[in-house]
């Protein structure tokens, strides 16, 4: 063999990776989010506030605008107290479930994903109320750990009665 024939053949098998690199870190970091995500739902299907909070940034930098009042919820600790509140209002038989989950990674320690989310809910008077939401995130990764940084909460409102569509499809 030539030298140069070595050359290439070393160039090319030190190279056969280059292509996938990045598909690859993209797609351990898409799994990575997904995992995120089912943490996040079994930590909201067993009312676990510590647990649900553990997939958020834990400081002022989380924002989050939810379907409920306030317009905006800014910190971690905000956030909780939206979480205690919630769960304090529904004691009562509880279903939670996720799809269409697609998420997008930026390069990099940021990305963000979507997923639309079924909630069924009994308040204190054995009301139950079942609901759809859409559910935008914005990812951060912080010492090499995805958290959920920001967070909107929405229904679909009929603009004819300016009433929350909560049953959308």
């Amino acid at each position: 063999m030539t030298v140069r024939t070595i050359f290439v053949i070393t160039m090319l098998a030190g190279c056969a990776g280059c292509s996938s690199g990045p598909a690859t870190d993209t797609a351990k970091d898409q799994a990575d989010i997904k995992a995120l995500e089912d943490r996040f739902m079994t930590a909201f299907k067993a009312r676990d506030v510590n647990a649900i909070m553990a997939n958020y940034v834990p400081d002022q930098s989380l924002i989050v605008f939810d379907a409920v009042p306030p317009r905006q919820y800014t910190g971690a600790a905000a956030y909780r107290k939206d979480f205690e509140d919630f769960l304090t209002a529904f004691p009562g038989p509880f279903e939670a479930g996720m799809s269409e989950l697609d998420i997008t990674v930026g390069g990099g320690d940021v990305a963000y994903g979507r997923n639309i989310q079924t909630v069924s809910l009994t308040d204190k008077e054995g009301k139950k109320l079942d609901f759809i939401l859409r559910v935008t995130d914005g990812y951060k990764r912080i010492n090499g750990q995805w958290l959920i940084s920001h967070e909107h909460v929405s229904v679909p409102v009929d603009l004819a009665t300016m009433k929350p569509v909560l049953d959308s499809k």
